[in-house]
């Protein structure tokens, strides 16, 4: 039987294009790239030129810091070219796919009787190590720790998120392999989160081995960083892993079938797609490999993620690793005179109820990128921990880091929090300030100081 949790504190944000439950099969993306930015932290030292050819799982490039830990091709085919940004900081490695798909092959031990040391080998070799994220922080797992505990998040309850259930329809027999592989990992529990509303047929929920518990509340219940908060949160000097469902299902291919293949459903969402659906894909997967379901000449953004944490992505822009949704909402490049004196529009969203849309709680929106004023100093309202679940105080956290006093920031709790956990605080922020990058610049002093 698992525990529940109730969440009084948080806020759904509907927006219109959610994803219906049908999926398209995969669709071989002209390029896949892998960037070493969508890992905190990271300093990459590429092992591979332009013109290389590679399998799916050969090494691109490794942690300059923790050469075991190594980042790898999705697919195979050549290594087509080489992104660098300023300082030659290494953007990413685009590789143009085979027709047909060679994998690495790995070999894989029996899960009932391997040790620990080999289950870490091979995840280092194949490049799954990667699946694992460590809080405190928010970066790659140190392969040389030991975590207290491994959190896995089944929901997600951000805004046209996909539906993690419906995602992991036919991987049950990977499932369970995974969460085998990560119960040897740790030396105390692995925790999986799911919904109040889970079916009882869900892949999850007969999941062994795992310590299940049930949330029920609005965003941001099915962030991870908020389960920890509520079920044992972290304390100074404790590390937790933690791996998102879809990962653990690839870290259960490569022990079944001795292959790295990242394969899952991506759900295309949002107010400027023809139709939201689900797409088999390959995280990595250029843009344009999904421009059949967008609108036409529609001035739009495009998010590898979900509105509130994804990164904008140019035309010629690859998905994310750890993406599992692609969001495409209206572009907020144009302004309103005295927007702020019309308080009775009814197509405007607004958490402080200066517009009507609290009136219908269930109505879902159309909302653009636009920031609807400028960045001034915080102002006090204490709006933010309403929607925070957590024993944490975001305001004064936040204050900490800009003065960067790290005595306040451990106190404050910054070793529980990364971005997404914050993110609604600056939905919400009527000072429009930056607090996510605020955050990971104040996690980033804590890595160099702590070091």
């Amino acid at each position: 039987m698992s525990n529940m949790i109730r969440l009084r504190k948080g806020l759904d944000i509907k927006l219109k294009g959610k994803a219906e439950k049908i999926f398209s099969k995969e669709k071989l993306a002209d390029t896949y790239a892998v960037k070493p930015t969508d890992f905190p932290g990271l300093t990459a030292k590429l092992i591979v030129k332009v013109g290389d050819t590679v399998k799916a799982g050969s090494p691109l490039f490794i942690d300059k810091y923790h050469p075991e830990v190594q980042y790898v091709s999705p697919v195979s085919g050549t290594v087509s070219e080489i992104r660098r940004g300023d300082r030659r900081k290494l953007l990413e490695v685009v590789v143009t796919p085979d027709a047909e798909r060679v994998y690495e092959k790995f070999e894989t031990p029996n899960l009932t009787k391997v040790a620990r040391e080999e289950i870490l080998e091979l995840t280092l070799k194949s490049g799954t190590f990667p699946f694992l994220v460590q809080r405190p922080y928010g970066i790659v797992a140190n392969p040389k720790d030991t975590p207290r505990d491994i959190f896995i998040s089944g929901f997600d309850t951000a805004p046209l998120a996909p539906d993690i259930d419906f995602a992991l329809t036919g991987e049950g027999d990977s499932f369970q392999a995974g969460i085998d592989a990560l119960r040897k990992l740790t030396n105390g529990k692995v925790y999986l989160s799911l919904p109040d509303h889970v079916s009882a047929t869900s892949i999850m929920k007969k999941a062994k081995g795992v310590e299940i518990y049930t949330f029920k509340g609005s965003h941001p219940a099915g962030n991870v960083g908020v389960q920890i908060n509520n079920i044992a949160p972290i304390n100074k000097g404790e590390i937790i892993w933690t791996i998102t469902p879809q990962n653990v299902v690839a870290l259960g291919r490569l022990f079944l079938q001795g292959i790295y293949n990242m394969s899952r459903l991506i759900a295309v969402v949002g107010s400027e797609v023809k139709k939201a659906t689900y797409v088999k894909a390959i995280p990595g997967a250029a843009l344009s490999s999904f421009s059949e379901y967008f609108i036409p000449e529609s001035n739009a953004r495009y998010i590898s993620g979900n509105v509130l944490t994804g990164t904008a992505l140019d035309k010629d822009g690859h998905i994310g690793f750890y993406s599992n949704q692609l969001t495409v909402i209206p572009e907020g490049d144009h302004y309103e005179f005295l927007g702020w004196a019309k308080p009775f529009r009814t197509k405007k969203f607004s958490f402080s109820r200066s517009y009507f849309s609290w009136l219908t709680p269930n109505k879902e929106y159309k909302l653009d990128t636009n920031l609807n004023g400028g960045e001034r100093t915080f102002v006090v309202t204490g709006s933010y921990e309403k929607v925070l679940p957590m024993d944490i105080y975001p305001v004064h956290l936040i204050k900490a880091i800009l003065a960067e006093d790290i005595d306040k920031m451990e106190q404050l709790g910054i070793y529980e929090v990364i971005e997404e956990d914050i993110a609604l605080c600056e939905f919400i922020d009527p000072s429009k300030n930056e607090m996510q990058k605020i955050l990971r610049d104040g996690i980033n002093l804590m890595i160099k100081e702590m070091s």
